[in-house]
């Protein structure tokens, strides 16, 4: 049953697509992968052997790591219609 102008399907397109959407996120998030680099990816800097071990696959040193932290990154929106109320904010 389709609501107004839209088609059979499309509000559970909308939903399979934020929860792929947030599946992709969490993903993302998983850490590190793979070998552990020996210097910084960033800044070059030895990377201590005890982080090696302790997070196989890092990239990056204490410092640039802690950095990326503090950065913010935006999520996608969850209304994906472009309604009048999600054009408000």
């Amino acid at each position: 049953m389709a609501g107004g102008w839209a088609r059979d399907g499309a509000v559970q397109d909308q939903i399979d697509a934020s929860i792929n959407d947030e599946l992709a996120r969490l993903k993302a998030r998983r850490g590190p992968q793979g070998e552990s680099l020996t210097h910084c990816a960033d800044c070059e800097e030895p990377i201590a052997e005890k982080r090696r071990i302790a997070l196989p696959g890092v990239k990056l040193c204490i410092d640039c790591q802690q950095e990326r932290d503090g950065v913010y990154q935006a999520r996608g929106g969850i209304n994906r219609r472009g309604s009048k109320d999600s054009q408000l904010k």
